[in-house]
């Protein structure tokens, strides 16, 4: 289903033509797949387009639809004939603290053995690299003692070949350490919005274990963090080794979106989030407020084309990301501004599309105190009150 905006309809045309999807099934190549969500037709998340262009009729002609496998379980983009080209961000500052912590229970853990680091790196996911150089490790492109992966896995469209890929890299007595959004937690948080382009799988712990399983790896322990509504970093060994207690508890914990019938409530949340988000914007601009907001998140693209979000309801979004910096929302004429140009417009509201960056722009941006509007796919658009 399209919503609002999803009329803007085209092809960006700086986009390559994108290597073939895989057939069937992303991983075990079986054709049962069945549609969970489906958001239409829309912009490629990862092309920013210039400041000063129009959205031309056609730049959102890209399907968007999340389906699941009844052979293996994993969710997975359905199709995507984009190619990612995402600016690079900077990384948050909630993403540096829980990667710190990560390698500090890894460490306690035990499984931070040998002397060698290798990184399958992700293009939101940040690196552990130096925090592993810290405690002695050192780079390699062979099999490597520690193998890291955060939040780099989803990006690969052959998930078989990206998962065989990742376990040839572990060397004998290693350890694979893989972080990821759970799928419970997009269900259970309604969001939506994790679905996007380039991001080609949703998982699930059982799922993830039967695919490692599939290349000689065990899941051992796993462990739970709260960053992006809830994630979990699962530590894998090559061989037949028993998992812990964390694991099983997590597996229980998950159980219920093993069915593809736990998603369906995911394209209501879509329409509702949508509604919310428009209304609290047609409010502000009835009421003669100048709306901005923080953050050009690719998870914000499907969101503003759905709402028809345009400069007359939204007048800006800052990103400390230089690379996004003098382009606009895709799918729309919202431009990305620096985040001195949003102090410098003295905004009424300002509407934070990754909530957990709340802490850290709330101190960096005092000034901005009780203007946050925050996007909730959960609750709806949630708004502070100005003080």
């Amino acid at each position: 289903m399209s919503g609002p905006g999803a009329a803007h309809g085209g092809r960006a045309a700086v986009l390559d033509v994108p290597s073939a999807d895989p057939a069937g099934c992303r991983m075990c190549r079986a054709e049962r797949l069945v549609a969970v969500l489906d958001l239409g037709a829309m912009p490629a998340a990862d092309h920013f387009p210039p400041a000063d262009t129009d959205p031309h009729p056609g730049e959102a002609a890209h399907p968007l639809a999340m389906v699941m496998c009844r052979s293996c379980g994993l969710a997975q983009l359905a199709h995507d004939d984009t190619v990612t080209a995402e600016p690079r961000g900077v990384e948050p500052r909630a993403l540096r603290e829980q990667a710190a912590d990560a390698v500090r229970r890894v460490s306690g853990a035990g499984l931070l053995r040998g002397r060698t680091v290798r990184e399958f790196a992700s293009p939101h996911g940040g690196s552990w690299l130096e925090l592993l150089a810290d405690r002695g490790f050192t780079v390699t492109g062979g099999p490597a003692d520690v193998v890291l992966d955060s939040f780099g896995l989803m990006h690969e469209r052959d998930q078989a070949a990206a998962v065989a890929g990742r376990a040839a890299a572990v060397a004998p007595g290693g350890v694979l350490l893989l972080q990821y959004q759970p799928l419970h937690t997009i269900v259970t948080q309604s969001q939506w919005n994790a679905l996007r382009h380039g991001h080609f799988a949703y998982y699930s712990l059982r799922v993830l274990r039967d695919m490692l399983a599939t290349a000689g790896m065990s899941v051992v322990t796993v462990w739970d963090f709260e960053l992006y509504g809830g994630t979990v970093l699962l530590a894998a060994v090559p061989g037949g080794t028993a998992p812990d207690d964390s694991v099983r508890r997590v597996l229980d914990r998950e159980s219920e979106t093993d069915d593809p019938d736990a998603l369906n409530g995911l394209q209501r949340a879509a329409d509702d989030h949508t509604e919310s988000l428009r209304a609290i914007l047609e409010s502000a601009a009835a009421r003669g407020e100048r709306v901005y907001a923080y953050g050009a998140a690719s998870r914000a693209v499907a969101l503003f084309c759905r709402a028809g979000i345009r400069r007359e309801l939204l007048a800006g979004v800052a990103d400390a990301a230089p690379g996004k910096q003098g382009r606009r929302m895709p799918g729309t004429d919202v431009p990305i501004i620096t985040p001195a140009d949003l102090l410098a417009a003295r905004p009424d509201r300002v509407l934070l599309t990754v909530p957990d960056l709340l802490a850290e722009v709330s101190e960096r941006f005092p000034e901005l105190a009780g203007r946050w509007v925050l996007d909730d796919p959960t609750h709806g658009t949630r708004e502070r009150p100005i003080r």
